[in-house]
């Protein structure tokens, strides 16, 4: 079997280039949704940590070799270059920090193998939140002093973000880590998002990726229910639409053009592709997203 090329997703380039050259940034999650769409496929980012803190909605989450399904509050800490993908219902909200492993080592104030602070900063890892978590309010005031411009904003930003981490370590030292571990599945789910992001702009079938791992489509179907909770056929179409809604919004051409960009040979049955899959037209999404 070839060895898995995963892709390393870097926010500033591909999101935001406000972004680019920012030791560390807090998003939305619903802003981000509107951009790669509720289903991330598995990606890492190079030298840079990325918190998610889900505040409502099931999330499925997927770090290296470990799955997690979620209800609820609940925070998973992704270390740089660990492989991860997550799928978020309609229904979820939420924020995201993505900051520079230097920046997160010089607030936890971490020595490699001389502090044991290191450790657990180290390994990824997803925790429910209890209601009474605290971390919600750090998150909302880390964002309102992020977007004003007040005196030494910079300086108290970072101390609300030293705040998060601290919270974060500590949460981490006083739970026990559960995870639902199939590591047959999870290499499947891996091989399978390859594929897609090798070949969804030709269109491959359901039986083509199927065939390529060595499973028939409803094993396929059910590994990815099982580690996502999405059909494989909904997560061809997410990749799809993830770049679409890309393409519309950071680049000018037109609806035609994105359409062949990602392979559809007819114009009009990309318009009620994207209809169909996003809920309102490619054009009325783009005017949206420029808002």
């Amino acid at each position: 079997m070839e060895a898995l090329t995963i892709p390393n997703l870097n926010i500033g380039k591909v999101y935001d280039s406000r972004y680019s050259d920012n030791e560390f940034h807090l998003e939305r999650l619903n802003s981000l949704a509107l951009f790669f769409g509720r289903n991330m496929p598995t990606h890492y980012h190079d030298r840079y940590y990325q918190i998610h803190c889900i505040l409502e909605g099931n999330t499925h989450v997927l770090l290296d070799q470990s799955h997690y399904s979620m209800h609820g509050k609940t925070l998973f800490f992704t270390p740089p270059t660990v492989p991860h993908s997550f799928v978020t219902d309609d229904h979820a909200s939420g924020f995201v920090i993505t900051a520079s492993q230097q920046l997160v080592w010089r607030l936890l104030d971490i020595e490699i193998g001389r502090n044991d602070i290191a450790s657990t900063a180290m390994q990824p890892f997803c925790i429910p939140l209890p209601e009474s978590s605290p971390l919600e309010t750090l998150f909302e005031m880390l964002e309102k002093e992020s977007a004003g411009q007040q005196f030494m904003a910079e300086s108290a930003s970072l101390s609300w973000l030293q705040l998060i981490l601290i919270e974060i370590m500590r949460y981490a030292n006083n739970q026990q880590v559960t995870t639902s571990y199939r590591s047959t599945d999870v290499n499947v789910f891996n091989q399978f998002n390859v594929l897609i992001e090798e070949n969804y702009r030709s269109h491959w079938a359901l039986p083509q990726y199927a065939e390529h791992i060595g499973l028939t489509t409803s094993r396929l179907n059910d590994i990815c229910r099982r580690v996502s909770g999405l059909s494989s056929k909904r997560l061809i179409t997410d990749r799809i639409m993830q770049e679409a809604r890309r393409m519309l919004l950071l680049t000018a051409m037109s609806i035609s053009e994105v359409g062949y960009e990602l392979g559809f040979t007819d114009p009009a049955y990309f318009a009620r592709f994207f209809r169909k899959n996003a809920g309102i037209t490619a054009s009325a999404f783009r005017e949206k997203g420029r808002d």
